[in-house]
């Protein structure tokens, strides 16, 4: 069994944490100098070369387009800690899914309750339901030791299925335009490589060309093109040539593991540069009143909190689930508070709602990073307070 163990490669997501999340505290800094060149002598040039056209559209668009393969990681990512990671068993899904349902529930009606009388603004009613697991973990990794591995697992364990959500949501909510003849393409691609999964292949060559087909399909079909990352990612076969789930010759390690540095270091940075700039000059409280502002904001500071840490307490109180070994309530909440961090996801979403150039967009960009702000110093400051406990070997055996 030992050797079993320590043959076995880590996840992405495990090398994230064991590294810290230094790919979130990058995102950090890129989400910093976007404000900063956004609010500097060289805003006019920051604005002029993302609108500058390259190959018939604007180099923003081809920036949020490559976000296809953070996507592409969220469901290799998904699909491994479904089958043999943190997720694998119903047990380990229960609490991180009640909160994660309930974390988007929340912030989502907090949104729709200020946003009722405008048909355009209710389009952006997902915005708040997503979680930054980078930019979370980010906030994580400064708290360091303070932190006990079980919250950490708790909060990426509660992220992932968050992503899994915000995919389907994307999937169901924001498609425009449907093309039958495209999705009718797409389909048959997709059951190209599950055949290919079903017949063992384990030759990523085989699979690559097929998901770049499967992409510009659902790009065509009015369906938005990410999807087809996630749909490409869980086709992908967990089991290596030797037949063991999660050997080192997986095809799904090796994608995952070639993704990770580029997706942590460049896409998810370089989209957080381009999109989180915004100028604030001038910004005052009629601006932050805004439904849109203040419907990201308090759905991710006031919903996400609800959500979260509500749905927690309920399913303990009521024994459907039991609190994290090791951990505190006063910890638990402060996690609840770090998941009111958006940011990756929710500028995401709002592009989708709202679309490049819209004033809303404006109202997003400036509510999801007060919100994301809030939630991160106040989720910080609860952790931070928090007495360090030392782990049990319960704790230690979940981590």
């Amino acid at each position: 069994m030992a050797q079993r163990l320590a043959q076995r490669p880590l996840s992405a997501l495990r090398n994230l944490l064991t590294h810290e999340a230094s790919g979130g505290l990058i995102l950090i800094a890129s989400a910093a100098a976007a404000l900063i060149v956004a609010n500097s002598p060289a805003t006019e040039f920051y604005s002029t070369t993302l609108a500058h056209d390259v190959l018939g559209t604007s180099v923003l668009h081809w920036i949020n387009a490559v976000m296809a393969l953070f996507f592409v990681l969220v469901g290799l990512e998904i699909k491994r800690e479904l089958l043999d990671g943190h997720l694998a068993t119903w047990h380990r899904r229960l609490l991180p899914g009640i909160a994660a349902t309930g974390g988007m529930i929340a912030p989502a009606l907090v949104y729709l309750a200020l946003n009722t009388s405008s048909p355009e603004a209710l389009r952006g009613w997902a915005i708040p339901a997503a979680t930054d697991i980078a930019f979370s973990l980010g906030v994580l990794a400064i708290l360091g030791s303070r932190v006990p591995v079980a919250i950490k697992v708790f909060l990426t364990a509660l992220a992932i299925i968050d992503d899994l959500g915000a995919v389907i949501i994307i999937a169901l909510f924001y498609g425009h335009d449907l093309s039958p003849l495209m999705l009718g393409a797409a389909g048959a691609v997709l059951a190209m490589l599950i055949a290919l999964n079903c017949l063992g292949v384990t030759r990523l060559a085989a699979y690559l060309p097929l998901g770049l087909l499967l992409w510009l399909f659902v790009l065509q079909s009015g369906i938005h093109g990410t999807i087809a990352g996630v749909l490409f990612a869980i086709t992908i076969p967990l089991q290596g040539s030797a037949g063991r789930p999660d050997s080192i010759a997986s095809p799904l390690h090796r994608l995952e593991h070639a993704l990770h540095p580029y997706v942590s270091f460049i896409v998810l940075p370089v989209f957080g540069f381009a999109n989180a700039g915004v100028e604030l000059t001038g910004i005052g409280i009629t601006e932050l009143m805004k439904p849109v502002t203040l419907g990201c904001v308090l759905g991710l500071f006031v919903g996400k909190q609800i959500g979260v840490f509500g749905s927690v307490w309920l399913a303990v109180r009521l024994g459907l689930a039991k609190r994290p070994a090791g951990t505190t309530w006063m910890q638990l909440y402060g996690t609840a508070l770090l998941c009111g961090i958006g940011f990756t996801m929710s500028l995401f979403i709002g592009l989708l709602a709202f679309g490049d150039g819209n004033a809303l967009q404006d109202q997003t960009k400036i509510g999801v990073l007060l919100g994301s702000l809030i939630s991160a110093v106040a989720g910080w400051a609860v952790l931070r307070a928090c007495p360090t406990i030392p782990p049990t070997p319960a704790a230690e055996r979940q981590g």
